[in-house]
């Protein structure tokens, strides 16, 4: 089935050469990457194709290609734990009460009583749930966590992830 909606703002999903898939790039990197043979069309059940014209040449570009080459992954280790990390791990918000004013860092253990500064033990919190917290942890204090705290996992997993939990929704 060949598309013609706007062939060059559509995106390819990446494979590994090993069918995980790892990221997306846009349709003229996926081109390179298929006419200099590093990368090859994956058939799917539902093959999506796009046609790309150009004066010499006609190019019919899959929805989902796998890459030929190996050691394409990058070496990844899980980020230091810092302010920053810490917020955008826990989205800007308040993991007691969901607010996004005046936030600070929450041990859930507290450092007076053997916390660690790590990622399973730190939270981000507004003022008023860390100071109505204390040094007791959430079941002491009555407050609920929404999400459980933890290391952020490597992007391409992410990505796998979500194209994975995604398949049924979206037809390649």
């Amino acid at each position: 089935m060949i598309q013609n909606t706007e062939p060059l703002q559509q995106s390819v999903v990446v494979f590994s050469s090993n069918y995980l898939p790892m990221t997306r790039v846009n349709i003229k990197r996926a081109i390179v990457l298929l006419v200099t043979g590093k990368a090859e069309p994956m058939h799917l059940e539902t093959d999506i194709y796009w046609e790309v014209r150009s004066p010499n040449l006609i190019l019919q570009v899959p929805a989902c290609i796998r890459l030929l080459i190996q050691g394409t992954e990058r070496l990844w280790k899980v980020p230091p734990v810092n302010r920053r990390e810490l917020l955008r791990r826990d989205k800007h918000q308040c993991q007691y009460c969901g607010s996004r004013k005046k936030l600070t860092i929450d041990h859930i253990l507290a450092r007076s009583k053997g916390g660690k500064n790590t990622w399973d033990n730190l939270v981000i919190a507004c003022e008023s749930c860390n100071t109505r917290k204390g040094d007791r942890t959430p079941q002491q204090a009555g407050m609920i966590l929404h999400t459980t705290p933890k290391a952020p996992s490597h992007p391409a997993v992410m990505f796998a992830e979500a194209f994975w939990r995604n398949q049924s929704e979206i037809k390649l």
